[in-house]
């Protein structure tokens, strides 16, 4: 917004003309008033502090009412003892500055409106900071999954055989390194803060089979590029239930695996990468969709009350293979605690 002032000559000559006729009234009265003093009783003491009638004093009040006056004041209190104080040029000086003063006036209107502006656009991000506050407050009353009473099974019609190899408590852990898991290793005793999760997805069209209320044109062997059939969706949906606890998700959606699969994990890491560049991050899923193999009569399912869902793994790699991962049994007992409190409230939903 720009603020534009008009004035007149005429008036500008007015303001000229009263600021002169002001100015030699104030210095008429200050000799008029100094004589007065001077014929008064030279005994009486004055106070340093009294309200005597001085160029001083009314320079003083004028500092307050024209604009640029106490500027010039200023300068002129840095004048030498010894120079002779020249009353017409102090004169001459303040009506040299009544147009830089107008300049001044718009200057400091204009100071002031962006004032305003920012003020009420920091009135603005306070009711938006209340507003968020407010929603906390509500997602912070979001109730945790009732189990009460629920009854969990497994319900895979033609079931394959556990191979787990190592358990620890409920959780059971197939082992394909040459690491000795030891219960020691195994413990849970870690803490993670989940304020922050990145979840994205190596392979983002891996979809499912398709059914007549959920068809989808496939491009590839259970394969899709239309995302909203495919494990991302799987993502945009734990991102949404993550986000009612209050709980801030990054969730990329980049293909990782299209339209070449060769290469994919090197492609979602730059991915990973670059997120963490500015997104500080406690937790990090890559999220797959499995896959059967020769099993297509497979489908590992558990029923929660009335509902059924896949089972679910997770898959902790290990620098076994010589790849530099010196991290990965914290990873590994990450897996354990979550699958833990899974088997405490869904039994074998892991």
């Amino acid at each position: 917004m720009f603020n534009v002032t008009v004035l007149r000559m005429k008036d500008i000559i007015k303001y000229f003309i009263g600021i002169t006729l002001t100015i030699c009234i104030v210095i008429y009265s200050t000799k008029y008033f100094s004589n007065i003093k001077r014929k008064s009783n030279e005994n009486t003491k004055t106070n340093k502090n009294s309200s005597s009638l001085s160029i001083k004093s009314f320079t003083t009040c004028l500092d307050k009412t024209v604009p640029a006056m106490s500027s010039i004041k200023e300068d002129h209190n840095n004048i030498e003892e010894t120079e002779e104080y020249d009353k017409t040029s102090f004169l001459q000086q303040i009506l040299q500055t009544q147009i830089s003063s107008i300049k001044g006036l718009k200057e400091v209107e204009r100071i002031s409106n962006n004032k305003k502006n920012k003020d009420t656009q920091e009135n603005k991000e306070n009711d938006n900071e209340k507003e968020k506050q407010n929603e906390d407050t509500e997602n912070n009353n979001v109730e945790l999954a009732k189990t009460d009473g629920i009854h969990t099974e497994v319900v895979t019609q033609n079931p394959i055989k556990e191979t787990f190899n190592v358990q620890y408590g409920n959780v059971k852990i197939k082992n394909q390194t040459s690491y000795q898991l030891s219960q020691d290793i195994l413990k849970p005793d870690i803490t993670i803060d989940n304020k922050n999760v990145v979840i994205f997805h190596t392979h983002s069209c891996e979809s499912y089979t398709a059914s007549e209320l959920y068809p989808y044109t496939p491009t590839g062997n259970f394969r899709s590029t239309d995302l909203n059939f495919t494990v991302t969706r799987v993502g945009t949906e734990l991102t949404n239930y993550l986000n009612k606890y209050n709980i801030s998700v990054k969730h990329d959606t980049s293909y990782h695996d299209y339209p070449a699969y060769n290469g994919s994990y090197t492609r979602s890491l730059n991915t990973v990468e670059n997120i963490l560049k500015t997104y500080s991050s406690d937790i990090i899923i890559d999220l797959h969709r499995d896959a059967i193999g020769s099993r297509e009569d497979y489908a590992p399912t558990v029923k929660i009350g009335e509902d059924y869902a896949a089972q679910i793994m997770f898959v902790i790699g290990t620098n076994d293979g010589g790849l530099w991962h010196p991290n990965w049994n914290q990873n590994l007992k990450f897996a354990i605690k979550v699958q833990e409190k899974a088997e405490e409230m869904f039994p074998r939903l892991v």
